[in-house]
């Protein structure tokens, strides 16, 4: 393929700059100054002192190491599903003070709420109860144990006969169960009492709720004043934020580049320029039948809490790679529709080579073929030489 000369002709001489002859004598200062001259089709070449070598850089080509297949999909920020706690009430009554705001740093075992219920002091009576009937189950047991001891003494001296021995056993046995069964209902009152937060020792009708987890509460469903009796209701949303997750939407036909644990890149529109990291928790299942899409999330550490669910952005991930020579983006012109970089033959003598750029990796650009590793090219101020 021809590319389009860059030559500039003076209108006077029909003669390109830079091409002497005896009837170009007369060119005055002024001609002298345009350029650049061309040397052959296509080429261009700069004078020594021309103003714009000095604002041209040229570097060599460098070879660098580009994904062989490559994901990049739109995601969502959102918190992490395994650290979130949904607070509901524990019994059923009025809510009497609400102790955080929305938006609160909040710490584990925290107080958030404290509800007014008269379970509550059903449950302090429970447990007393079934401690009294621990110690009468503890009585008989003892009464059982001496009877045994009595009759098995009187048995042994021939005074006693074997069915009183026999139904003394079985009493002593009986008083046995009878206290381990109290026992365990005195445990289950005094394991809901630990639940509600309550001190059997001091008695009160007041349950206070306390954060189950560290973390920032993300919603508030309750005022004081508000009497409720469903204890299946979400009163309060924590949330710990230290990690989020990012979900995003990868198309069918790419889902097999990533694996469970692999890691990934994230950008966020909040934060431009920056790259986060993370590493791929879970793939879907199933794939969406409207998008032909599989669901991928991501957990990215946020330790500033900097990354807020609901964040747009997007996420990459290569799978293998391929080394190939590169030049910076900016190095590639267009020229007559065409891509192309121009690499530098001599001082100040430019040629365009075409390319075809392969995969881009940030500010690089693979070069399949065209040019090679150690080809100096201009990186920067392409456009000075192009510009007639």
């Amino acid at each position: 393929m021809r590319l389009a000369t860059t030559c500039i002709v003076l209108a006077a001489g029909g003669l390109p700059v830079g091409c002497r002859s005896s009837s170009t004598a007369s060119v005055n200062a002024q001609d002298a100054r345009v350029e650049p001259s061309c040397a052959a089709a296509g080429k261009v070449a700069l004078p020594p002192g021309s103003p714009k070598l000095k604002r041209i850089r040229v570097d060599a080509v460098v070879v660098r190491s580009f994904p062989m297949e490559e994901i990049v999909a739109p995601g969502k920020v959102e918190a992490n599903p395994n650290r979130i706690s949904r607070i509901t009430v524990p019994v059923a009554g009025r809510v009497s003070q609400v102790f955080v705001r929305l938006g609160a740093s909040v710490e584990q075992g925290q107080p958030l709420f404290a509800v007014d219920s008269v379970d509550s002091g059903a449950a302090i009576a429970s447990y007393r109860q079934a401690q009294a009937q621990a110690r009468v189950a503890a009585s008989a047991l003892n009464k059982a144990q001496a009877d045994l001891s009595r009759l098995t003494e009187l048995y042994d001296h021939g005074a006693a006969a074997l069915k009183d021995l026999v139904a003394a056993r079985n009493d002593y046995t009986q008083a046995q169960v009878g206290v381990e069964q109290a026992q365990t209902a005195r445990e289950e009152a005094g394991h809901h009492l630990e639940l509600l937060g309550l001190d059997p020792a001091a008695p009160t009708l007041l349950v206070t709720v306390r954060a189950p987890i560290s973390g920032k509460v993300l919603d508030i469903a309750v005022v004081p004043g508000e009497f409720r009796n469903d204890t299946s209701a979400p009163l309060m949303t924590i949330a710990d934020l230290s990690t989020v997750w990012i979900s995003a939407d990868v198309p069918e036909s790419l889902i097999r580049v990533v694996d469970i644990a692999e890691a990934i890149e994230v950008s966020l529109y909040a934060y431009p320029g920056e790259v986060f990291r993370g590493r791929v928790m879970r793939i879907a299942d199933v794939v969406d039948p409207q998008t032909r899409t599989v669901k991928v999330q991501a957990e990215i550490a946020n330790p500033n809490g900097r990354l807020r669910p609901e964040m747009f952005g997007q996420i990459r991930h290569s799978h293998g790679a391929r080394s190939m020579p590169a030049v910076p983006v900016g190095a590639v012109a267009q020229l007559a529709g065409k891509s192309v970089v121009w690499v530098e033959e001599s001082a100040g003598g430019f040629r365009p080579v075409e390319v075809q750029p392969g995969p881009r990796q940030g500010d690089w650009v693979a070069i399949p073929s065209g040019v090679a590793p150690g080809d100096r090219i201009v990186t920067d101020g392409v456009m000075l030489i192009t510009r007639d």
